[in-house]
């Protein structure tokens, strides 16, 4: 009997394992495949939250996360770490999604192997190398790498056609969608009940990318400080990343604001939930620019650039910097003129429908002779 083909799945941050959960889940359904789920450990806590709330086990976890690790500690060490699994285990097909590090380096240490590669939500493009850093030339180098390319949008199917890459270019729709209506469609424990908001209209902020580490954080909180004073009726909520780099400037300038809630980041549940009962989002997050208009929420963009050129084309999402001033003004308008909030949150989503995982494994199977 013919050994089943066998797809590595891999990927080490919180967004990776969001978006890779509903395609895993479908995977193991197949009944002439084998999978095998890899961690690479990037994040850890984040990362076993969204599995458990999937009911996903991974086969093995690399275990590369250490405080204040670098790009280089995460690319050399899981370039031999996956060089051991591979050998152990070699894939017909390794797939990885978007553009961090542990996607880059496990391409990287896959073609090392010659093993095909499958790149979920490829295509995406600013057209400025170090912008964002290092997810731009993280998501360039996986194009050149891969075998198989699984498009989010006509936007990115073209920028792969303009770029003239190897291999197979498939357009999807994005998985994060997929992940979405599979929470939306189930029943959690409710989180805002813990919260008094009598009647104030929320506001979700998430920051997190390198280039707002330092002053571009502390401008992105003073904007908050000046939207909350100028909107008495507007509570904001706002996960912490575990990086102090990160979390320590935003605590020092709104810790004790009393319409200021704090919180640790925040399961994926959680945050969906937090994202259907706000009025306004403002982040950098890549996925919440897909989520939020989803579930028809405005996004103000708190970068210079965005890969999402989709959203801002429909309307969906804005983008403000991080100038103070531009954040306030933009914020204040769709908090107080009902024909600008309304002309956003009732803009179309361009980033599919619930069907991605399906037509990436269709395309899978195809590749693979099934």
């Amino acid at each position: 009997m013919l050994k089943k083909p066998l797809i590595t799945v891999v990927f080490g941050t919180r967004p990776e394992a969001i978006k890779l959960s509903p395609l895993i889940q479908q995977l193991k359904q197949e009944k002439f495949l084998r999978i095998r789920v890899i961690l690479t450990g990037q994040h850890s806590e984040m990362v076993a939250q969204v599995l458990s709330l999937f009911k996903i086990k991974e086969d093995d976890n690399l275990k590369i996360m250490k405080e204040n690790q670098t790009l280089t500690h995460i690319t050399t060490q899981i370039l031999e770490k996956l060089k051991i699994e591979f050998t152990n285990y070699k894939p017909d097909l390794v797939l990885v999604q978007g553009d961090t590090t542990s996607a880059m380096a496990s391409s990287l240490a896959a073609f090392y192997e010659k093993i095909p590669i499958g790149h979920v939500e490829a295509g995406l493009r600013t057209n400025s190398i170090i912008n964002p850093f290092p997810e731009e030339a993280n998501r360039r180098l996986i194009s050149q790498l891969s075998t198989i390319h699984f498009a989010p949008s006509k936007k990115a199917f073209d920028n792969l056609k303009k770029d003239n890459v190897s291999g197979k270019i498939f357009l999807t729709g994005n998985t994060v969608i997929d992940a979405l209506l599979y929470i939306s469609n189930n029943s959690f424990k409710t989180y805002l009940s813990d919260i008094d908001l009598k009647n104030q209209r929320i506001i979700l902020a998430t920051v997190h990318r390198r280039e707002n580490w330092g002053k571009n954080i502390e401008n992105i909180c003073h904007a908050l400080v000046k939207i909350l004073e100028n909107n008495s009726r507007v509570f904001l909520i706002m996960p912490l990343h575990k990086n102090k780099l990160i979390s320590e400037p935003i605590k020092k300038i709104l810790f004790n604001h009393p319409r200021v809630k704090l919180t640790n980041p925040l399961s994926y549940e959680k945050l969906v939930e937090i994202i259907k009962r706000s009025t306004l989002v403002l982040t950098d997050s890549g996925g919440i620019q897909e989520e939020a208009p989803s579930l028809g929420k405005p996004v103000l963009v708190l970068r210079e650039t965005t890969e999402r050129v989709e959203a801002l084309e429909n309307g969906t999402t804005k983008l403000v910097g991080t100038d103070i001033d531009n954040i306030f003004e933009n914020a204040n308008l769709l908090l107080n003129n009902e024909v600008e909030y309304n002309s956003m949150a009732k803009s179309i989503n361009p980033y599919g429908d619930g069907t991605s995982s399906k037509k990436i494994i269709d395309a899978c199977k195809n590749f693979l002779k099934l």
